[in-house]
């Protein structure tokens, strides 16, 4: 749907001061809250110590079929199950990622949920939010201009300079930094090279911030970084350089989760960014742990498709964080699937039954990969006004002869009313014990 319409529908709601949010929903205490405004806030994890004892809740994980232009709809998913869970009665965080300025000024747009089922103020998390990926970007930037006077002033081990792999990020697409030359301009500027940059999603900064357990172990993970080579191809790394201690610093704030609300004023936390196509695709461990001391239910993501974000979900965010899901949420809609299925873009909004069979086995696959992992499936159907009952109905068939339930859900437009039903089933399924997660690898 379009930007403008969620824009419009969240400029309708009336959030509440999260410093409300977190003490009357959650039982944080002011003292534990680092204000950023008046609807936004970081939590201090030096202060959740108290939590340390306190049983998790039940982890669920939303991913979808294959990606297509068509749209399925994972964050709004994800934040209407979390509000439908809420609905009905069931203590339930969201913790997701934080969008990229990247998608948001490009094609894609903003990454807060869509219609009913957004997180909340839309346009600062779309935007510098709490200034996480500006931090990434200059703990990036600063181990890349260490490498360049490490090189400058040759001090060993003394990187070659062809063999520099650290490039630089920032997180807007331009496509005319994708490869560029850098040391122009004599001596003084340091040695000619190929260099490159990076969007910040992609910096594998922000996917060690997102794997780190506590600081120590974000410093650890940074000193692991591979810069370069020697003339004699030994490998040379940030702790080589020394660089981590300053690139924790500028970390140590950004690390900390961020809390904010659903158009419903149900907390959320939203925390790293790490794409899924290079990276994990996930939101950042310490605010997932944070979460399942926090509330009874926890909804997560992974980005793209099944077969690459839960897939990385599983066997390694699971597998480094000790997480075992309860239940995955497996997201399609019949205009995404008929597009598998060979219709035109400009065909979707028709029925076609021939496409949309030709494209369900997409969404068997997935839920045929899923269950190699031991966690239970349901199949969330983010429905549109244009849906036909014969397609439904025909998805819903498939579906059975998997053993799989189908949820039709409406939190697009009526959000956590709309997902009460998948609220329901989801709940059931967590709360049956039968997941028996295990990585395959």
């Amino acid at each position: 749907m379009s930007s403008s319409i969620n824009l419009e529908i969240a400029s309708r709601t009336s959030l509440i001061p999260i410093a409300k949010i977190a003490k009357d929903k959650l039982g944080l205490d002011p003292d534990t809250l680092e204000l950023y405004g008046k609807y936004k806030a970081k939590i201090s994890l030096s202060r959740m110590d108290a939590l340390c004892d306190k049983p998790d809740g039940k982890l669920i994980l939303v991913t979808a079929i294959s990606p297509t232009k068509a749209g399925e709809g994972k964050t709004t998913t994800s934040i209407g199950l979390a509000d439908g869970l809420n609905h009905i009665g069931a203590k339930t965080l969201v913790a997701i990622r934080e969008p990229s300025l990247g998608p948001c000024f490009g094609m894609k747009g903003g990454a807060c949920g869509g219609g009913y089922a957004q997180v909340a103020p839309m346009t600062d998390i779309n935007l510098h939010f709490t200034g996480d990926f500006h931090a990434i970007t200059a703990a990036h930037n600063l181990l890349a201009a260490m490498v360049a006077n490490h090189i400058h002033w040759g001090h060993k081990p003394q990187i070659d300079p062809r063999r520099v792999t650290w490039g630089r990020v920032l997180d807007v697409n331009d496509r005319s930094l994708r490869f560029i030359v850098t040391g122009l301009g004599g001596k003084a500027n340091g040695y000619a090279r190929e260099g490159r940059f990076d969007i910040t999603a992609a910096s594998e900064v922000m996917a060690i911030l997102c794997l780190a357990s506590d600081l120590k172990d974000l410093e650890r993970r940074l000193g692991n970084i591979k810069v370069g080579r020697t003339a004699d191809k030994d490998m040379v790394f940030a702790r080589d350089i020394k660089a981590e201690g300053s690139m924790t610093v500028l970390l140590k704030d950004a690390f900390n989760p961020n809390l904010v609300q659903t158009l419903e004023n149900n907390p959320a936390l939203v925390h790293g960014g790490p794409f899924g196509n290079i990276a994990h695709g996930c939101n950042s461990i310490v605010a997932t742990k944070l979460a399942l001391k926090l509330a009874d239910y926890v909804v997560t993501e992974a980005g793209f498709g099944a077969d690459l974000g839960a897939e990385k979900f599983f066997n390694i965010k699971c597998r480094k964080a000790g997480l075992t899901p309860a239940c995955t949420v497996v997201v399609a809609t019949v205009k995404a699937l008929k597009l598998h299925g060979g219709a035109q873009e400009d065909t979707l909004g028709k029925e076609d039954l021939t496409a949309l069979k030709q494209g369900i086995p997409n969404l068997v696959r997935h839920l045929e990969n899923i269950k190699k992992f031991g966690v239970p499936a349901v199949v969330a159907i983010n429905q549109f006004t244009h849906d036909t009952q014969a397609e439904l109905d025909l998805l819903e068939w498939s579906c059975q002869e998997l053993g799989v339930q189908m949820v039709l859900s409406n939190h697009w437009a009526k959000g956590g009313e709309g997902a009460a039903a998948l609220a329901e089933t989801v709940k059931k399924i967590a709360d049956d014990g039968s997941s028996k997660f295990s990585p395959l690898y």
